[in-house]
């Protein structure tokens, strides 16, 4: 069986290491190397110090024998990277008339001059092999060195993504003929990663050596995911099709997607294929739920707007919730998001709404109302459902959390038919 190697990430850059920057690339390479069975052991932030970097490049080394390097490779001064390798290599920079074609390209696609600095970009380590960069102007370079894979490439996202992609991930496959492998993902909403292990343990200790599940918890649900490995028998992902239904008899409506598709995704799916359209009421959310609903490629067909009533004239002057209701009950109260959901159905004409109201602190609570209170409410021509939930993690993850939930209770209380 062909050997699968260990990988390692090492970023760098000193806006990673201040937070100007968030690293988004290393979760993206940890996912798509992971398609290929390469297990990511260790990622490494470093600034932009050459003894740094090269101590870094030393301890990957030792243990792995993939190592993915981003940042670095701009046309500034700080931009180090291509230098440094160079010297750890011992090789020196050479013209790649290659890569000159494409950073001339770029420029003139622009109809903008190209620069000496940037010329220089196309001068690369002699003992690399280049890997193309078709979105920007730093080329990424792919070193062999004692058993070894180093890659560098740009810290910009889109251009890594590109050069992974088209480039990287497939030669890796052919370098160390990685086996197959095989990813079945499962998302879930409603219940904890505890409860849900507790629910699915015999199914999950049933599973054959060579399947193993992986529990990647978010905000409000579970993401499961079965890996299969080969094992020498045919028909792997058939095999593991086979242990689906148990799965999800034992999660029922818990699931509402299997594979990459979030929730906002899959309820708008519903939505589409049912004929529904869908408007918004949101008090303590602030816009978060529509958001989430527009963030959504073709969401224009189900998606008609919403009412951001945070303050109570809003809600009794565009929803008409009753002054009585608010006056008896306050604005966080099952009676007042229940007109809430009634009143954008009827406002903006839409076959079914949801609202959301609730406080999401970190102050505005009380004994009988905490910070974390929030109720949602469902809306359609046959019944208006109304869920209290508490949560109380900060603000923001507060008014994640509502969003999830008043989306969960959209999918859930939709018409079958």
């Amino acid at each position: 069986m062909p050997h699968i190697p260990d990988a390692e990430i090492i970023t760098i850059g000193d806006e990673l290491l201040y937070g100007q920057v968030i690293d988004t690339n290393s979760a993206f390479m940890g996912q798509e190397l992971g398609k290929l069975g390469i297990r990511v052991r260790q990622i490494t932030s470093v600034s932009d110090r050459a003894d740094e970097i090269v101590q870094a490049l030393d301890a990957a080394r030792t243990r792995a024998q993939v190592v993915l390097i981003t940042g670095g490779l701009g046309p500034t001064k700080d931009d180090l990277t291509k230098n440094i390798l160079t010297e750890y290599f011992h090789t020196e920079l050479v013209l790649n008339e290659a890569s000159l074609r494409d950073v001339e390209s770029i420029f003139a696609r622009f109809n903008r001059p190209m620069l000496e600095v940037n010329r220089q970009q196309a001068y690369l380590p002699a003992s690399c092999t280049p890997v193309r960069n078709v979105v920007g102007t730093a080329p990424g370079m792919w070193f062999e060195d004692q058993g070894v894979v180093f890659v560098s490439m740009p810290g910009v996202p889109f251009e890594m993504k590109r050069m992974m992609t088209d480039t990287v991930l497939p030669r890796l496959k052919r370098h160390f003929q990685t086996p197959p492998i095989e990813h079945i993902v499962v998302q879930t909403v409603g219940l904890g990663e505890s409860f849900l292990a507790e629910k699915i343990a015999a199914w999950e200790d049933a599973l054959p050596t060579n399947m193993k599940l992986a529990y990647l918890p978010y905000l409000g649900g579970v993401r499961l995911r079965l890996t299969g490995s080969d094992d020498g028998q045919p028909n792997l992902r058939p095999r593991m099709e086979a242990r689906m239904p148990e799965l999800r008899a034992l999660l029922g409506d818990h699931i509402f997607a299997e594979g990459e598709i979030p929730l906002e995704a899959a309820v708008g799916q519903l939505l589409a294929e049912r004929g529904l359209t869908l408007g918004t009421a949101e008090s303590c959310t602030g816009g978060y739920v529509a958001h989430k609903l527009t963030s959504v490629t073709g969401s224009s067909r189900y998606f008609l707007g919403s009412i951001i009533s945070y303050h109570n004239d809003i809600k009794v002057r565009e929803l008409g919730v009753s002054t009585e209701s608010l006056a008896a009950h306050g604005a966080v109260s099952e009676e007042v998001v229940r007109q809430m959901a009634e009143g954008a159905r009827r406002r903006l004409g839409v076959d079914v709404a949801i609202a959301t109201s609730g406080i999401a602190g970190p102050d505005g609570g009380s004994e009988e109302k905490p910070v974390g209170t929030f109720w949602l409410a469902y809306a359609d021509e046959h019944q208006t459902v109304a869920r209290k939930i508490t949560f109380n993690r900060g603000r923001q993850l507060n008014i994640e959390y509502a969003t999830t939930s008043v989306l969960n209770l959209l999918r859930q209380s939709l018409p079958r038919h």
